[in-house]
């Protein structure tokens, strides 16, 4: 029974440590991405050419720079701290919050309802799967739906910029640019275009609308166009120039995003084969043995080895997933 029990207890604490590792590597990749964008900006004001030009771009993208980096640490900071309904905003649902909480009601009924019926699991079991459905699967639902509005989001933002150069280019205010831009696009940069538009004109700064976009599009090139117009306002500099360069700057990530997803597919075929293997063999093994594979059920030495296997695989699956998952 003692060795039972510090198998247990190693297993926990190498799931655990498995856990805090990925945590920990992921919020430093996010640390060094805005720090190499940061960096990228200062580099670019360095370079050769008309001397008094250059100093002013340098001096306007350090600004940027700084601004970057500090809504980065903003960010950083109340991540953990997002609260529901501003998941919601974030997804684009204009509902209150009580509704989240009766989808996530109706999430664990029809969860407990699923497993009571079709299932001989203990009436713990049901209700702890019941309870992380009431918890989980709507906010996994909102990470959803707004990871997929902010890449909708994302893929029209460079023509927008274009077409906001070209329209204060030809002489147009930028308030009657962005107006512009949210008539001749559609959904979620239209709805965002449209409030800087409106957020404007009832006396909210330019760069304090764009702001408030940026919370809504939690996204680095988001901050970057709203940093753009906060300056702009402050400094009158050359928006069209700044808008411009952060075109072509997120068609430049579009470009290497695509061509890593290309390199990197075949490790991730790899990963995927390895990950699912040991499913396919066991589902197969119960199926041409069943009764070589049941001692895993059906005896306590079988549970412990199952729950070491399994703890391994998550484990192995988050090494693997850390070295083939390429952020840009």
């Amino acid at each position: 029974m003692n060795g039972s029990v510090l198998m247990l207890i190693i297993i926990a604490i190498l799931v655990a440590g498995g856990v805090l590792a990925y945590v920990t590597s992921a919020r430093q990749q996010r640390r060094d991405r805005l720090m190499s964008v940061i960096t990228r900006d200062k580099n670019a004001g360095a370079g050769g050419g008309d001397e008094s030009k250059d100093k002013q771009l340098a001096r306007q993208r350090a600004d940027i720079a700084k601004k970057l980096k500090q809504a980065g640490q903003e960010e950083e900071k109340k991540k953990d701290k997002t609260t529901i309904r501003e998941k919601m905003i974030q997804a684009g649902i204009e509902a209150p919050v009580s509704r989240y909480w009766l989808g996530s009601l109706a999430a664990a009924v029809v969860v407990w309802g699923l497993t009571s019926t079709m299932t001989s699991w203990p009436q713990i079991a049901v209700i702890l799967v019941s309870f992380t459905a009431f918890m989980g699967l709507p906010r996994f639902f909102l990470n959803w739906k707004a990871a997929r509005r902010q890449k909708k989001f994302l893929e029209e933002l460079p023509d927008a910029l274009d077409a906001t150069v070209r329209l204060l280019q030809a002489g147009m205010p930028m308030s009657e640019a962005i107006a512009m831009v949210a008539r001749e696009y559609t959904g979620p940069l239209r709805e965002e275009m449209m409030r800087i538009y409106e957020n404007q004109k009832i006396g909210v700064p330019l760069g304090e609308a764009a702001y408030q976009t940026a919370k809504r599009i939690p996204l680095t090139e988001v901050h970057m166009f709203a940093t753009a117009l906060q300056i702009q306002s402050e400094t009158g500099s050359s928006l069209s120039e700044v808008l411009g360069n952060l075109s072509q700057v997120i068609r430049s990530r579009f470009r290497l995003k695509r061509k890593v997803k290309a390199l990197s597919s075949e490790a991730k075929s790899s990963a995927a084969i390895i990950g699912a293997l040991p499913i396919i063999v066991a589902t197969g093994l119960y199926f041409v043995n069943r009764s070589y594979i049941e001692v895993l059920f059906d005896t306590r030495q079988g549970h412990f080895v199952l729950a070491g296997a399994i703890a391994w695989m998550c484990v192995g699956i988050l090494v693997m997933r850390q070295m083939i998952n390429f952020k840009i």
